[in-house]
């Protein structure tokens, strides 16, 4: 049985997110979204939140769960027994970024390879932060999220007039 990682912190998960869950559950027999719970950034989500707002959007994936973890990604990986971690490509400068997070964990398991799954170009600009600032400010979002977050991210920031095109 093949088992991937897909490591984020999901604050919270975006349609971006979601689609590349879809094609990596394609890929591997057993995918583990795994919610990191102590990120190195602001957080509107506590973890708890952050991995039910997943589990929900990703019901429909049977061969997917999810799970939280505080360890370092390449032994949350080693502890499911799984041999590849899949990250995200938006953009080139996202890259640079990831290719010293692979280097990084392949030089501390060198057993465990990286995959980068290039983004649909209808998610290429979305991230969480910009999902956040975008409700904060009562934009619309409600196709750039699962509706369960857009329900989420309403009552955090309250709902607006939700239509600012």
């Amino acid at each position: 049985m093949t088992k991937a990682v897909y490591p984020a912190s999901f604050d919270p998960i975006t349609c971006g997110h979601v689609d590349i869950a879809e094609r990596a559950a394609r890929m591997f027999d057993e995918l583990i979204v795994g919610v990191y719970s102590k990120p190195m950034k602001d957080i509107l989500f506590t973890a708890a939140e952050r991995c039910q707002l997943a589990k929900i959007a990703l019901a429909h994936l049977p061969n997917v769960r999810v799970e939280p973890y505080t360890t370092l990604t390449v032994d949350f990986a080693q502890t499911y027994g799984a041999a590849v971690i899949v990250r995200g490509l938006r953009a080139i400068s996202d890259f640079e970024w990831e290719l010293q997070l692979s280097m990084m964990n392949r030089s501390l398991m060198p057993n465990i390879d990286t995959i980068c799954l290039m983004t649909n170009q209808e998610y290429s600009f979305l991230s969480s932060s910009l999902l956040k600032d975008i409700a904060r400010n009562h934009g619309h979002f409600d196709h750039l999220a699962p509706t369960n977050v857009v329900a989420a991210l309403k009552q955090k920031f309250g709902s607006g007039n939700g239509d600012h095109r």
